[in-house]
């Protein structure tokens, strides 16, 4: 794929990551999550509790609850319970991932990722690009 028409798609899909993202019931922060394999979406996902919990992410103290799924992990927990495969998928994020969803991104067989925002801990993106994951940060749709 030419790089303009890639630069066009990748804006696209990091807009409806985005606009997923605002369905969390997250206060702190609201992330999306959309994997797509082949130009088709397979999967997507936002940070909240697990099926069957309150959606409530945060307690009393206004800190995110433990159990609290991650976007990322959300979307690719979707696809474990599908027909689909991650392998050789792409993940678009809103927020860079952190190191342990970076495990579950490598393993998952998604060989590259493009993220909107930087998370405050950089190691998830260095775990990446050393798997062999491709890694791409836009911080502006609208260019």
């Amino acid at each position: 794929m030419k790089a303009e028409k890639k630069s066009r798609y990748d804006k696209a899909y990091l807009k409806i990551a985005r606009e997923w993202g605002k369905l969390s019931y997250c206060k702190r922060k609201q992330v999306g999550a959309i994997i797509v394999k082949d130009r088709m979406i397979i999967s997507d996902g936002y940070n909240g509790t697990p099926s069957g919990f309150e959606n409530c992410c945060e307690d009393e103290d206004n800190l995110t609850k433990w159990y609290v799924l991650h976007a990322e992990a959300n979307a690719i927990s979707k696809v474990a319970r599908s027909t689909q495969s991650c392998e050789d998928a792409t993940l678009y994020i809103t927020l860079s991932p952190c190191k342990d969803c970076s495990k579950l991104i490598h393993q998952s067989g998604i060989k590259r990722v493009v993220y909107l925002e930087e998370y405050k801990d950089c190691s998830g993106v260095d775990f990446l690009k050393k798997a062999g994951v491709e890694v791409a940060h836009i911080s502006n749709l609208d260019e």
